[in-house]
């Protein structure tokens, strides 16, 4: 039978000798080994005092955006809800009402919105599919806690910060 790769090769089925029986080579192998790590460098990072440098295209906590007036873009389209495949995000739609213009940017809005971090595998296929741009994954770890409802961020959460117009 032809080999697909030259990776493969014969096994040795002879006897093992004296000293094959006592392992000490194959000991000794493992030996120099452990030596060799003992002045490799570490990869552990120590935590508090350095921070890990993460890759540009890292995928941290969601962030719903707001335009350049400070009203927010989601107008509640489900497209975000719908392309995720753990079924992390829910949302409720709502009607913008006469005076709302300055909070929302069209008719419509995402009354709730809420990520459930638990369920979410950081894919970016929300992000992918919102055409308004208001959903982004940003660069934040998310944080480590023991209770289940510190996972279920809300769209307060989620929202930037207004910016406050000081005149």
């Amino acid at each position: 039978m032809e080999t697909l790769t030259n990776k493969a090769k014969a096994v040795d089925r002879r006897p093992m000798n004296f000293w094959e029986k006592l392992y000490l080579i194959s000991i000794f192998k493992g030996m120099w080994i452990t030596l060799k790590h003992f002045f490799m460098k570490k990869a552990t990072v120590n935590y508090p005092e350095k921070q890990r440098s993460f890759s540009p295209v890292f995928r941290g906590l969601h962030v719903l955006n707001r335009d350049e007036e400070g009203r927010e873009n989601c107008t509640a389209c489900g497209l975000c809800a719908l392309a995720c495949p753990a079924e992390a995000i829910t949302m409720e739609a709502a009607e913008r009402l006469p005076g709302e213009e300055h909070l929302y940017r069209e008719e419509k809005y995402a009354a709730k919105y809420e990520i459930n971090m638990l369920r979410c595998i950081f894919c970016g296929f929300c992000e992918e599919a919102c055409p308004k741009d208001a959903v982004y994954l940003s660069q934040t770890i998310a944080p480590a806690s023991y209770k289940r409802k510190n996972f279920i961020y809300t769209k307060e959460d989620l929202l930037i910060p207004m910016k406050e117009n000081r005149e």
